[in-house]
This record gives C-alpha cells, structure tokens and sequence, in this order.
C-alpha cells in the first residue's frame, strides 16, 4: 500500500494555518510555525488563536517549530511565509527539501528591490522542483468556518495541478487549475492596492457607487498590467483576478482594505500596519508595482494615488480628489 502524501505548510499565519488544516482533512500534514508557542498551542489545543482567534484545527495536522524538520517531511511544499521573507525562509532548507517535490505559494506580494513574483523566488530557491500557486477568493477565517469557497492551482503542468487538486479540495472548498501562473500570481498581488483605495473609500465615507468605481477601475488597471507582461487576460476575470479582488476589497477581515481604512481615519501607515498585527502586502508591493507600470509603459492612477499616500506624498482626500481628475474616455481605454 502507497504511503500517503505528506503536506508541509511553511508560515502559520491565517492563511497558512486554513490551508494546512484543509490538507490535514485529506492527508498527513505539517505546519512549520516561526514561534514555538504556536506551534505548541496547535498540538496541544488544536487552535491557532492569534491569527483565527477558538476556531477548532483538524486533530490530525501536526506543527512544528523546527523548519529543518518541516522541510525533509515534506512531499509537497506550501510557502505562506510572507512575499518578503520567501528568499530567506527558503535559504536555510535549500538543501533540505528532497528532489522534484512540488512547492505552491500562498505569497501575494513581490520580492523588494528583484521585484520578482513568489514564484520566481521559489524558483530561485529550490531549483529544478515544479512550482505553483495557490490562490482566489479566501477569507480564511470564513473557510475555517466552513463556509463555501474557492481557490486555484496554478501550474505549468496539468498533470502536477491534477494530482494537487484534491489535497486541498472539500465538499465546500473547490480546487480548479490553471496554467497561466504569471497571471493567477499577478491578481493576488495587484488587488491588494485596490483594497487599500477600497478601504480608504470606507474611511471617507465616499459611497458605494464611487468604490464600486474603483473597484472596476482597479480591475482594468490590473488587466492591463497583466497583459503588458505577457498574462492571460481572461485569468483577471476568474477567481484569482475579479474573484480575490471583490472578496480583499468588500470584507471586514481583508487586511489591505483595513489598513486603508485607518489611514483614511488619520492613522499614519505605520500605525495602521501596527494596529493590524499582520502583514498588509499591498503597503510594500505598491512602490513595486508602479515601478513596473512604468517600465511596462501602463498608465495605473488608483495603483499611483495608493502609492502616494503610502509613501505619504499624498493624503487620502487628496487621492479621491485626484482620481476624480482623470478625465473619462472609452471604457476600454485607460483612466
């Protein structure tokens, strides 16, 4: 009889945490905690409370604290470590991970200073091994909940997103696949500045048709992007693209739409990245993306008002004056 296929999640945050314990539904799985507390109060009490606060984890998911022992367990590798810390997180068990192992990424952010995707520092990291991705529109403490979700697996080889399918699949979690990895990644990077201008819409209390606006604005904006560097089009309006953006730009739980929120009630963006307690990716992607809408010749002015109001060049009332500015073409022209 074949031994079963054991999954290693790297990073317990939130999102991490949900995807180990949707594994550990399905077969033996581990989840590699930095702090060794968490790592205790998973084994011990079966909860993760910092980051999904009593929500019960499945009995059989197992955590450790040591990540040498996490890495050579592992017959495929998850990495929910955040964006800037994949390279050094992946440094230290680079010799550790047996040979054709698959690695997914749950990172939504780009690399400081490379710019380069998850999956290229992956790549980088630990060559020779399949990488994908997972991602789409998920909250994690509503799938925790159980409540009905989707997500995407995102590989250049069908047969490997086949066999990873139902890993994580469920009766109310679907797994589907695709192929355009360079645009599956790009939606859960790009959306994150989006929220953040959704959650200053929130903040300024501009209404719902002018978020709504921003929200369909900020989507051809990343459609755009996307398709300059060779993406899919038609990814952006799947779950990765359309799908995470409504859901990271509507809930109360996203963390981009939150720290924009608080930097549009008066909070400076290190006192709204403090009070969330957790890492809000489009706060460090988007000087990184504007850099790449340059070089890609897009023109992105929600993407570059969001920009400077992190980079504090710009307030958020200034940012909604500024896009009211922008003088209205064709629908499927820029601006």
């Amino acid at each position: 009889m074949a031994r079963p296929v054991r999954v290693v999640v790297l990073g317990a945050g939130s999102w991490g945490t949900t995807v180990a314990g949707l594994a550990a539904h399905n077969t033996p799985t581990l989840l590699w905690a930095r702090n060794s507390d968490t790592a205790d109060e998973i084994n011990n009490e079966h909860r993760n409370s910092r980051y999904l606060g009593d929500r019960p984890l499945p009995d059989s998911m197992r955590s450790t604290a040591d990540l040498v022992e996490a890495a050579q367990e592992a017959d495929v590798l998850v990495v929910g470590v955040p964006s800037h810390a994949v390279r050094s997180t992946l440094a230290q068990i680079a010799n550790e991970v047996r040979a054709w192992v698959p690695v997914l990424s749950l990172a939504k952010g780009l690399e400081p200073g490379t710019r380069l995707r998850p999956t290229e520092v992956i790549a980088e990291c630990l060559p020779g091994h399949p990488v994908g991705l997972l991602a789409g529109p998920n909250i994690a403490r509503e799938i925790v909940d159980g409540l009905a979700a989707a997500s995407v697996v995102a590989t250049q080889d069908v047969r490997v997103a086949t066999a990873l399918q139902p890993l994580f699949a469920s009766a109310v979690f679907r797994v589907y696949r695709n192929t355009d990895v360079l645009g599956c990644e790009l939606g859960g990077v790009l959306k994150n500045i989006v929220a953040i201008a959704s959650g200053m819409a929130d903040g300024l209390d501009v209404g719902d048709n002018t978020r709504a606006m921003v929200l369909a604005r900020g989507l051809a904006e990343m459609t755009r992007l996307g398709e300059a560097m060779g993406a899919n089009p038609r990814t952006f309006a799947g779950l990765t693209g359309v799908g995470d953006l409504i859901a990271t730009c509507m809930s109360p739980s996203s963390r981009n739409r939150r720290v924009g929120e608080f930097i549009a009630r008066g909070m400076t963006v290190d006192e709204a990245v403090a009070k969330l307690g957790q890492v809000a990716e489009g706060v460090k992607t988007a000087p990184t993306v504007m850099e790449l809408a340059r070089d890609f010749n897009v023109d992105m002015p929600i993407a570059a008002e969001v920009e400077a109001v992190v980079a504090g060049r710009q307030t958020p009332e200034g940012a909604y004056r500024g896009l009211r500015k922008v003088a209205a073409g064709g629908e499927d022209e820029v601006a």
